[in-house]
């Protein structure tokens, strides 16, 4: 099997690219050819000695898209994106890179033709939802999305719905709750300082939270985040169509609870390197987003999560940090 990976250069692409080496298999087939694109060039897959094929490649520039295709993989997981707090701050940035690139990329397969029919799998966000909110956002909620990256991803939702309904494509979009805790350095995404505040404190470095302890928002580790992504491209299509764009579970919790979380697993000292400095463009785009996620039908299809945020907590240490923090 041929799995082309988009965004590969960014966190999730790159644990995902990890999941394929070490599972050598997907749908039931083993993966024989590795294509990863990103804006810069991803890395080589260390351990995978079949064929790999990295570019550095923007699929918003013409012709991009249609390379990137041009040896059919069977799999396609589109990751390639401008994150939220990014897109707010340039509009057209991020109408390029998360509208233009993500149609380019629907459009060469269209045009492919041939009966080229590959599954899609596609990194959306809970950002497609709007106030005002249900206690929980229920899977039939509208999509109503208060932001430009918000706006983005929905519009992405309803194309690789309409390609999948015209026979074009095996569209799935997968709706993630902020995924923490990212390792590395901070990005631009207004969801950052939900990392930011277990990453830094860990590694011995004084954390900026920019909104109050009482703000709730939904959560899933990125080793979650690689099983949806994976189970979503693995589903029988009769399970999902015509209903394509499923919204993930998560752990719900305040970012006083995260704190606390941070306390039992590390201690007292490294939960006192969280600095209180409100944000207010940061307080206005998480006032917009959805708190609770229901995930009751991706639960009822097997999706799962961690069950508390210290699992999450305990995920990032095992993974990234080598079992060790600094305390």
């Amino acid at each position: 099997m041929h799995v082309l990976i988009t965004g590969a250069a960014g966190m999730i692409g790159r644990k995902l690219t990890e999941r394929l080496v070490t599972d050598r298999g997907l749908c039931g087939q083993g993966v024989e050819k590795l294509t990863l694109i990103d804006i810069v060039a991803p890395a080589r897959p260390p351990g995978f000695s079949d064929h790999v094929k990295t570019r550095a490649a923007d699929l918003a520039e013409p012709g991009v898209a249609e390379k990137a295709i041009a040896e059919r993989p069977e799999v396609i997981f589109h990751l390639a994106g401008v994150v939220s707090g990014e897109a707010e701050l340039d509009f057209d940035k991020g109408y390029r890179v998360n509208l233009d690139g993500g149609r380019n990329l629907l459009e060469a397969i269209r045009k492919a033709g041939d009966g080229y029919k590959p599954k899609v799998v596609f990194s959306s966000s809970m950002a497609v939802y709007g106030a005002p909110f249900p206690h929980a956002i229920p899977d039939e909620f509208n999509l109503t999305p208060l932001t430009s990256y918000g706006t983005q991803k929905a519009i992405i939702e309803l194309m690789l719905a309409d390609y999948t309904r015209r026979g074009i494509l095996q569209g799935t979009g997968i709706r993630l709750p902020s995924i923490v805790v990212r390792p590395g350095k901070p990005n631009k995404a207004a969801s950052g300082f939900f990392s930011g505040i277990i990453r830094e404190p860990l590694a011995g470095v004084d954390a900026v939270l920019p909104v109050s302890d009482s703000v709730v928002h939904t959560h899933a580790s990125p080793r979650s985040a690689v099983g949806f992504l994976i189970h979503g491209a693995e589903l029988p299509r009769e399970k999902i169509e015509p209903h394509i764009n499923i919204t993930m579970p998560g752990v719900c919790c305040t970012v006083g609870e995260q704190i606390e979380a941070l306390r039992r697993v590390a201690g007292d000292k490294v939960a006192q390197r969280i600095r209180r400095q409100p944000d207010p463009l940061i307080v206005r785009i998480v006032d917009g987003w959805p708190q609770r996620l229901a995930g009751e039908r991706a639960t009822a299809l097997g999706f799962s999560v961690e069950q508390t945020f210290d699992e999450i907590i305990r995920v990032h240490i095992d993974e990234d940090l080598g079992g060790k923090f600094a305390a």
